[in-house]
């Protein structure tokens, strides 16, 4: 096994000067890399397309895997592996914690991540191995007879890598690897603008919703830009949670927070729904009007929340923390949601009349002790007035008209 110490920058190449011998000769794959179409938006196809096309030009790659680090709120990393013979790539993320494993650790990924520039393994019969990962005797067992890993160095030292293996009789020849490292600089390049396109759009996403994320990466990032959706509104706000915080450590608290927001999320997403706000220890969702389902999708996720929350009431009462209770109010109306705040501070925000009015039935339920209202706006336009009791006509504060108000029966 050959092992390369990282010594900069040029291990890479460097496309700024003249006086470096990058690359070593024409390569066609080289060229297609670098004229890219900037269309092509995900670094999976790109890699899978590289790889055939280094079968084509004669270098015989069997398999080619990019490893990286995306720092998704749910998994830190992923890998795509492109094998010949398949169609496209393999994409598998990995999980925040993978770099304190074993698996991870005794692996050529490790060298490569702490600053070894190239680690080469021959695998063929014949040839010793002064170090063996689990890797090697997998990829022998698949008839591979030679590995090799470089680094992908992005920019702000981020460092991401690269592995190729071949099944070519007596493993890659020297012009083989020249090929291959003539391609390390501008990989590189390609990689970090669609990783951190993703990355982008995957941040978007987190912070703001799948709903809001697409404007604002499509150029609505002036203040006052924004639209208006017709839908149903739903206003979650958890109750006794100033006692909780005063009575529970930080850390208590946040996950008891976090834990309740995961009770909420799963229902309102894959019932068709869209989180468009946390606020605090509360929540603001959406369930479009153009969808002819909006009613009874809200309906199944009140349905499920109330489960879920069930269930870790009985996980926090066995280990003695606090049980969480929470109004929902719900209306019908406009929301118009775009950018708020000050010139150079901008919150992606929702607001409008119903709005206001979803909330200040969630303030109701307090009063009238129960856990779910809905305005006669949604009754009617839902039409399930089996599942709905009339409670009667009340005035909500801050609001002129006086509106009837609907319970879930049972809440």
């Amino acid at each position: 096994m050959s092992v390369k110490a990282n010594t900069g920058p040029d291990d890479l190449g460097d496309l700024s000067g003249n006086e470096t011998n990058w690359p070593l000769e024409h390569r066609d794959v080289l060229a297609w890399l670098v004229s890219r179409k900037s269309d092509d938006q995900f670094i999976d196809v790109v890699f899978a397309e590289m790889c055939e096309r280094l079968v084509r030009a004669g270098v015989p790659v069997a398999r080619g895997a990019l490893f990286f680090d995306a720092h998704n709120p749910q998994w830190l990393g992923a890998r795509i592996l492109w094998q010949k013979g398949r169609t496209g790539a393999d994409f598998r993320t990995f999980d925040y914690g993978v770099e304190d494993r074993p698996d991870y650790q005794n692996s050529p990924m490790f060298e490569v991540g702490n600053g070894v520039g190239e680690v080469r393994q021959r695998l063929h019969e014949g040839v010793a191995t002064a170090k063996r990962y689990p890797i090697y005797d997998e990829l022998a067992e698949g008839l591979y007879t030679d590995y090799v890993a470089w680094p992908l160095n992005h920019t702000r030292g981020k460092r991401h890598a690269v592995t190729f293996a071949t099944k070519a009789a007596g493993g890659f020849k020297p012009e083989d690897l020249e090929y291959l490292r003539d391609l390390l600089p501008v990989l590189a390049l390609v990689s970090e603008i669609r990783l951190k396109n993703r990355l982008a759009r995957t941040l978007l996403e987190t912070y703001v919703g799948p709903h809001a994320s697409e404007p604002i990466l499509a150029g609505a990032t002036t203040r006052g830009s924004g639209f208006t959706v017709t839908a149903a509104v739903m206003i979650f706000d958890l109750r006794d949670f100033t006692a909780i915080s005063d009575t529970l450590p930080r850390d208590d608290v946040i996950n008891l927070l976090n834990s309740y927001f995961d009770v909420l999320a799963e229902p309102i997403t894959s019932n068709g729904g869209e989180i468009l706000k946390f606020m605090g220890d509360g929540l603001l969702a959406i369930f479009k009007l153009s969808d002819p389902n909006a009613a009874a999708n809200l309906f199944s996720t009140i349905k499920q929340v109330h489960l879920a929350l069930e269930a870790l009431n009985s996980h926090n009462e066995q280990a003695q923390m606090p049980l969480l209770r929470h109004g929902i109010g719900v209306h019908l109306g406009d929301v118009m949601y775009g950018n708020i705040g000050a010139k150079g501070r901008l919150d992606f925000t929702a607001i409008g009349p119903a709005v206001n009015v979803a909330s200040r039935l969630e303030t109701l339920t307090k009063e009238l002790g129960r856990s779910v209202l809905l305005s006669s706006a949604f009754a009617k336009f839902a039409g399930e007035t089996e599942l709905l009791e009339p409670l009667g006509t009340f005035g909500l504060r801050g609001l002129k008209d006086t509106i009837d108000v609907y319970a879930l029966k049972g809440s």
